[in-house]
């Protein structure tokens, strides 16, 4: 059966955090360090040497390099070992929002077309309408949200777009109550 690893998860199988998206320096051919190609997280180039030299040779097996970082080991457990990235907000995952019947959308009671525009940053989505005319989940375009704003105000109402609005209010939502609703 194949699931979703929470982040947990995630990090505890990781060797270490990817922070640039950079991947091989042009000049020297080495990987970045905290790169995609990284030697401290996903282990040395070469057999039996760390990145910057200090320690070659199988003598050292197991040795991390005080200069660079990098584990004196065999290269294939570049293979093997993985990374991760913190995302700096939160995204849908596919399998969730656009596989049929769409999950999000079952839960939220909105259509695949409408979850769409707000993850995808093409629409609004009422977050909390307050004593405004707006309603619970109404999706706005850009124009449609500007004169709500210009009618209420821009407190008079929370609204949100993208990954992090849906999440907003699946948080707020009654999980158990929309489960026996479905």
């Amino acid at each position: 059966m194949i699931r979703l690893a929470s982040p947990e998860k995630i990090r505890s199988w990781s060797f270490g955090e990817v922070r640039k998206p950079e991947t091989i320096n042009y000049r020297t051919f080495k990987p970045e360090r905290d790169g995609l190609f990284c030697a401290k997280i996903f282990g040395p180039v070469k057999d039996w040497e760390c990145l910057c030299g200090k320690y070659k040779r199988m003598k050292y097996k197991g040795t991390v390099c005080e200069k660079c970082g990098v584990e004196v080991t065999l290269s294939k457990v570049r293979r093997e070992r993985m990374g991760h990235i913190e995302l700096a907000s939160p995204v849908a995952h596919i399998w969730f929002f656009k596989g049929l019947p769409s999950k999000i959308g079952n839960f939220l009671d909105m259509t695949l077309t409408e979850l769409e525009a707000v993850i995808y940053f093409e629409k609004y989505i009422i977050i909390d309408p307050r004593n405004t005319k707006l309603k619970y989940k109404q999706v706005l375009n850009e124009d449609d949200l500007q004169e709500a704003i210009k009618t209420w105000g821009e407190d008079a109402f929370d609204y949100g777009i993208g990954a992090e609005a849906v999440q907003t209010i699946l948080k707020g939502a009654d999980m158990d109550q929309l489960a026996l609703d479905l």
